[in-house]
């Protein structure tokens, strides 16, 4: 399965990397090929300064030797060996009316000093995160999103999304991150899910992200925005930026089990403010889209 599921991101990779070009017209991805000492590397590729994204990374590992003691202690087991590989993306546009889009898509297994496999999963999702809101953007987002799932098990949508809104919820601040999308994690063998079945979901999703985002993108990257606007986007990659470092767990294992440093704050925006207790004007865009932060929103209507 391993090898099956590291196949798949190498060309998802290529995939996403080569339409999101398209879409930019101008910046090229940057390759960057690295190796872990401990065992394992990756392949990063880094846009930066472009038409449309002023920063993104597309970024694909596989890792693999002895699990941190930190890492033990986490996933409640001895010393044992791992094997992890996934495709972590961020994307952050230069237009402020253009939402940023986080994407992560991983597999992982866990050996006995003897090699057996004592355990396997499969985690990730795809979220959005804009600076002002279009409810029909949040909507098309949540509808393939649901549409990725529902080909699988009708449950998985609502589960799913109810997962991304507790997931990304910046405790400190009491809001959401963004607008949501799915969250999963520890799919695992079940009487009713294969290994196999859970690869055909999590690709299925893999599949959906350039139709959930890009004409979110297309529609959004020609729209005249204001000095005013981009100080309002600085402010909240802030709180992107917060998240990412207080909260997040992919950070977290990057952090504790030596990854790469670039690879894992490749999500971390170029220009960010933290403005003293910055309070929007009553009734404006900006004020509109804080109070969507405050509780999670069902954007599909029924």
């Amino acid at each position: 399965m391993k090898d099956k599921f590291y196949n798949y991101i190498q060309d998802l990779q290529d995939r996403i990397t080569q339409k999101l070009e398209e879409v930019d017209g101008e910046a090229k991805f940057h390759e960057d090929i690295w190796k872990r000492e401990e065992g394992g590397g990756g392949r990063t590729r880094v846009i930066e300064n472009g038409n449309v994204f002023e920063k993104g990374g597309v970024n694909i590992s596989a890792v693999h030797g002895p699990l941190a003691p930190a890492m033990q202690k986490y996933f409640n087991v001895g010393d044992v060996n791992f094997f992890a590989c996934g495709l972590s993306l961020v994307i952050h546009p230069k237009n402020p009316m253009v939402p940023t889009v986080h994407a992560n898509w991983r597999y992982f297994e866990m050996y006995d000093k003897q090699g057996n496999t004592v355990d396997q999963w499969f985690g990730g999702g795809q979220d959005l995160t804009p600076y002002y809101l279009f409810d029909e953007d949040a909507q098309h987002f949540h509808e393939v999103s649901k549409s990725a799932c529902e080909k699988h098990d009708k449950s998985f949508y609502p589960e799913y999304k109810k997962k991304c809104d507790e997931y990304f919820w910046n405790a400190h601040r009491n809001e959401a991150r963004g607008i949501g999308g799915l969250f999963f994690d520890h799919l695992k063998v079940s009487e009713e899910k294969s290994m196999q079945d859970w690869y055909n979901f999590v690709t299925e999703v893999g599949d959906s992200f350039l139709e959930a985002y890009v004409p979110i993108v297309e529609k959004r990257k020609t729209l005249s925005f204001t000095e005013e606007n981009r100080t309002w986007q600085e402010i909240r990659r802030g709180r992107y930026v917060e998240f990412n470092l207080v909260h997040d767990k992919g950070t977290l294992f990057g952090l504790k089990t030596n990854g790469r440093i670039e690879s894992i704050l490749m999500s971390l925006p170029p220009h960010v403010q933290w403005v003293y207790d910055h309070q929007p004007t009553e009734g404006s865009e900006e004020e509109k889209l804080l109070k969507v932060l405050e509780k999670p929103k069902d954007w599909i209507k029924a």
